[in-house]
């Protein structure tokens, strides 16, 4: 059986907005370009009481081609993969940070054997 792969928080409202609106990728990778707050998307969309809104999706690409002056993004990832590049990118940072640490450790700790023992080293050696 597959582990299932665990999402950050930050993307959930993301995917929720996604399924609620029923927006596409390059819906919500335009909308979080914009820096839209996928909270306010039921603002955005409500067409029922304020029919001269236009259409959530319209909506984001009508901003999108305002801001950047394109009609779509280049590269469309969904969230998941945004996601799974996320927990990928802080994963190899971590096994960066604890590499760097040993190699300081290990550097402290033939420091600390050298200074310890200083009748081993030759008269002029600290010359």
């Amino acid at each position: 059986m597959a582990k299932k792969q665990r999402i950050p928080h930050k993307f959930l409202p993301w995917i929720d907005a996604r399924k609620k609106f029923r927006l596409s990728n390059a819906h919500i990778q335009m909308a979080r370009e914009l820096g839209l707050s996928p909270k306010r998307f039921g603002v955005y969309a409500d067409t029922t009481d304020q029919p001269w809104k236009v259409p959530l999706p319209q909506f984001i690409e009508n901003q999108y081609e305002k801001q950047f002056g394109k009609e779509r993004p280049d590269v469309v990832m969904s969230i998941e993969e945004i996601a799974a590049a996320h927990v990928a990118k802080r994963a190899q940072r971590k096994a960066e940070k604890l590499s760097k640490a040993e190699k300081l450790s290990k550097a402290e700790k033939l420091k600390a054997s050298q200074n310890e023992s200083p009748q081993d080293l030759p008269p002029n050696a600290s010359e």
